[in-house]
C-alpha cells in the first residue's frame, strides 16, 4: 500500500469516526436533562427530609455524561486521523496538500473540527458537536467520492509560497465561516422556538431548549465571522499580489476573484450593518446563512461551472 493510499484510508477512517461522534453528541444533546433543574430538584428532595441544603461545594454532581465523552473523544480521534491523513498526503504529493477541491475539502474539515476542539477547551460547546460533526462527515464523504484526484504535482503556476500563505489562509477563514454558519443556523431554529412556530414546538426539537439563547449564539457567531473576515481579507489581497506575479494583473474578473469579492462585501456588509446599524437578531443570522452559501458556491459552482485561471479542481 502507497502513501496515498495510506492516506485515503484514513481518511474514510476519520469519517467513520466523526459519524460516530455524530451520533453520541445527537444522543447526549437529546436524553440528558437540565443539570440546573436536576441540582434544584435534588436540593428541594434534601431540605424537604429536613437536612441542611448543600451548598455549592457539596452540591450533588450532575449525572455523567457518558455519551458527550464518547462523542468528544471519537472527535478527538478523528481529527487526529485526518491530520495524520493529510500530512500523508501532501509527503505523496511532494507539495503542500491543499492544492486541489479534494485536499481544500480535507484540511477545511480539519480546520473545523479544531475550532470546535480548541474552543470547547476554555467554554462548554457540546451543543455544536453533532452538527459539525455532521457537516465534516457529510464533506469528506463528499471529497472521497466526488472530488477525489492522485496525488500528484501542480501546475507551475501553483510552485509558489502564495500557494501556503493564499490558499492556506482561505482555508482557515473557511473553517471558522463552516463553525459561525452552524451558530447562526441554531439561532435561527432556537428564535423561531421560542416564537412558539408549530413545527419546532414538536417534542422532537425539545433539545433546542438545551441551547444557549439566541442572543448568546449571535454574539458567538459574531465572533468567529469577525475573525474569518479579517481571514479572507487577507486572502483576497494575498491573492491579488499572486495574480501579479504570476499572470501580470492583479484584478482579472475571474469567476473566482469576482465571488471571492461577492463573499468579501456580504459578510462586510454583515459586520457593518451589525456594529453600526444595530442589525440583530433574525436579519444578521440570515445574513451569514447567505454569506456562507456563497462560500460553498465559491467552492464548489465556480470550480466546476466556470472556466478560469482558477480551474485547478483537478476533476475531468
Amino acid at each position: 500500500m502507497g502513501i496515498a493510499e495510506l492516506s485515503d484510508l484514513l481518511v474514510w477512517a476519520a469519517a467513520t469516526t466523526f459519524a460516530i461522534a455524530m451520533i453520541a453528541f445527537a444522543v447526549d444533546l437529546g436524553s440528558r436533562s437540565d443539570e440546573k433543574l436536576t441540582a434544584k430538584a435534588s436540593a428541594a428532595v434534601t431540605v424537604g427530609a429536613g437536612a441542611p441544603a448543600a451548598g455549592p461545594a457539596g452540591a450533588e454532581a450532575p449525572p455523567r455524561r457518558r455519551a458527550a465523552g464518547i462523542a468528544m473523544s471519537t472527535s478527538w480521534l478523528g481529527t487526529a486521523l485526518l491530520l495524520v491523513g493529510i500530512v500523508l498526503r501532501g509527503l505523496a504529493a511532494g507539495r503542500t496538500p491543499w492544492a486541489n477541491m479534494y485536499e481544500f475539502t480535507l484540511v477545511g474539515s480539519f480546520v473545523a473540527m479544531a475550532v470546535f476542539l480548541v474552543w470547547n477547551l476554555r467554554r462548554d460547546v457540546r451543543f455544536l458537536g453533532a452538527f459539525v460533526t455532521g457537516i465534516v462527515t457529510l464533506f469528506l464523504v463528499l471529497g472521497l467520492n466526488a472530488f477525489h484526484v492522485a496525488a500528484t504535482g501542480v501546475q507551475p503556476a501553483l510552485q509558489n509560497y502564495w500557494l501556503v500563505l493564499h490558499v492556506g489562509v482561505a482555508i482557515v477563514a473557511t473553517g471558522i465561516f463552516t463553525v459561525a454558519f452552524v451558530l447562526s443556523v441554531l439561532q435561527l431554529l432556537r428564535d423561531f422556538r421560542d416564537e412558539n412556530v408549530p413545527f419546532l414546538a414538536r417534542p422532537g426539537f425539545r433539545w433546542l431548549d438545551r441551547t444557549p439563547s439566541p442572543v448568546t449564539l449571535e454574539s458567538m457567531s459574531f465572533r468567529l465571522n469577525a475573525v474569518a473576515f479579517v481571514l479572507w481579507t487577507f486572502t483576497i489581497i494575498g491573492g491579488a499580489i499572486w495574480a501579479e506575479d504570476a499572470w501580470g494583473r492583479y484584478w482579472g474578473w475571474d469567476p473566482k476573484e469576482v465571488w471571492s469579492f461577492v463573499i468579501w462585501v456580504i459578510y462586510a456588509a454583515y459586520l457593518h450593518a451589525r456594529t453600526t446599524r444595530g442589525w440583530s437578531g433574525r436579519r444578521a443570522a440570515w445574513f451569514v446563512v447567505v454569506g456562507y452559501a456563497c462560500v460553498l458556491f465559491n467552492f464548489t459552482g465556480v470550480n466546476l461551472i466556470f472556466n478560469g485561471k482558477h480551474s485547478y479542481s483537478g476533476i475531468s
